[in-house]
């Protein structure tokens, strides 16, 4: 995994710079997220694979089934990946070009895990204090996993916050056994 970080980064900058430039960070997201679907695809991921399929005739697809929203630059792009044999990287170079956005913009990408649907009142309390705690912005997406039997968890990246009742039965069990 490390070394699929390693090989995706100088991409994901790259693109990330040229997004900041054209003052398009939303709309190079949207491309870039478009293309890791492409390349994730069974059958597109068999033909990157596959030795015997050219690299320009892969991006040509690649660059066909993204359509026009994709871009002259976009275009570019893929094709830099095919030539240097690293579209199968876009998954995680849009994993990272989302952390750079989020940084830049100064937000966190939360999920709020819940036994329970949540009331808006609180989800907001929630955002409120996260916002607080993180002191930046936080877009937040709300799931239901009735596993957790009560409360809630919250995912930040690689920060976990567990208020569930399960939780807090596995901790305790934990503590007993020690």
């Amino acid at each position: 995994m490390s070394e699929l970080s390693t090989l995706a980064r100088p991409y994901a900058e790259a693109v990330f710079r040229m997004a900041q430039g054209e003052n398009d960070l939303a709309g190079w997201s949207s491309r870039v997220q478009s293309l890791a679907l492409i390349v994730a695809d069974a059958q597109v991921a068999r033909l990157i694979a596959d030795p015997a399929v050219a690299a320009e005739r892969v991006a040509s697809l690649i660059i066909e089934v993204a359509g026009a929203d994709l871009g002259e630059r976009g275009g570019n792009f893929v094709k830099v990946l095919a030539e240097n044999d690293r579209l199968s990287l876009l998954p995680e170079i849009s994993t990272q070009f989302e952390t750079l956005k989020a940084n830049a913009e100064a937000t966190l990408e939360a999920t709020i895990t819940s036994a329970q649907e949540m009331t808006q009142a609180q989800i907001d309390d929630l955002v409120t204090g996260l916002k607080a705690k993180f002191n930046r912005a936080v877009n937040v997406q709300v799931a239901l996993d009735p596993e957790l039997i009560g409360g809630a968890v919250i995912t930040i990246g690689d920060q976990v916050i567990d208020g569930s009742v399960k939780g807090r039965l596995q901790r305790m069990s934990f503590a007993l056994q020690a």
